[in-house]
């Protein structure tokens, strides 16, 4: 037989071909996987690899390192006064393996947080900015969000104390400087668990009266900031309505609601 001649195979000659989904029109309206279309039993080759970079960016997001020091950079040339605190995680992998240190400052932190909160004084707000379980989230939407959000808030009336900057922070950390500041507000600015097509995701959540015996139930939530998402500017005018909203109430988290689509025209 000659190796060159073609063979009659009808079975490795057979074209599998792409079947898209009745519904395919329906993807514009949204960036979730819907009306993906399939391959015989299968997911498209186009899919599968797409799938697989999502995938590959989220734990991209999740492991890579923070770059405080150029975030806060960044920050005090956007304006912002800053001051850099710790937690009891000493590195990314300690606080991916023990969240329970992500929730506290280190020693030296809070001494220095007890030290400072003198001479600051009482204040309205106290914000906390950290990468989470996404430092692309931070590096990319914390400027956007607060540059929008401070403006506001500062045309209110607020006092706000110092950007606090703080690696490997978890939410509950919120209560804890709050706490020690006697804040009657706190809000942590962090990345939140990749999911796959937001590896750039940052979450608000913030305490009215913040202290050790506060609970989920008693925070509110912004997630998904990001331009795909909820743009930075819009989420800022949605945090500054809910933030006056639950001073002037003196209630945050389950007791507060959001009712108002956007901000009085005469603010």
């Amino acid at each position: 037989m000659d190796p060159l001649e073609p063979v009659n195979n009808p079975v490795a000659s057979a074209t599998i071909t792409s079947t898209p989904d009745g519904w395919h029109a329906l993807s514009r309206f949204t960036t979730a996987r819907i009306a993906l279309g399939r391959a015989g039993g299968s997911w498209r080759t186009e899919t599968l690899l797409d799938f697989r970079l999502a995938h590959a960016l989220a734990r991209d997001a999740v492991l890579k390192p923070f770059q405080w020091e150029i975030l806060n950079e960044e920050l005090v040339r956007a304006g912002f006064e800053t001051f850099p605190l710790a937690t009891e995680a000493a590195d990314r992998q300690v606080f991916l393996k023990r969240p329970d240190l992500g929730r506290r400052l280190s020693p030296a932190s809070r001494q220095q947080l007890e030290e400072k909160s003198g001479q600051w004084g009482r204040r309205d707000l106290a914000v906390l900015v950290s990468d989470g379980l996404s430092a692309l989230a931070a590096e990319r939407q914390v400027i956007p969000t607060l540059t929008a959000l401070f403006p506001i808030l500062l045309d209110a009336g607020w006092t706000i104390f110092p950007l606090f900057v703080i690696p490997f922070a978890r939410v509950k950390l919120q209560d804890e400087v709050g706490a020690v500041l006697q804040a009657r507000h706190s809000l942590i600015l962090l990345g939140e668990r990749p999911g796959l097509g937001s590896p750039d995701n940052l979450g608000a959540y913030f305490t009215w009266q913040p202290n050790a015996k506060k609970t989920d139930a008693d925070r509110n939530c912004f997630s998904n900031i990001r331009p795909a998402g909820l743009p930075p500017a819009q989420a800022a005018e949605k945090l500054a309505r809910l933030l006056i909203e639950s001073a002037r109430r003196e209630v945050s988290g389950v007791a507060l609601k959001e009712t108002a689509p956007t901000l009085p025209p005469d603010f």
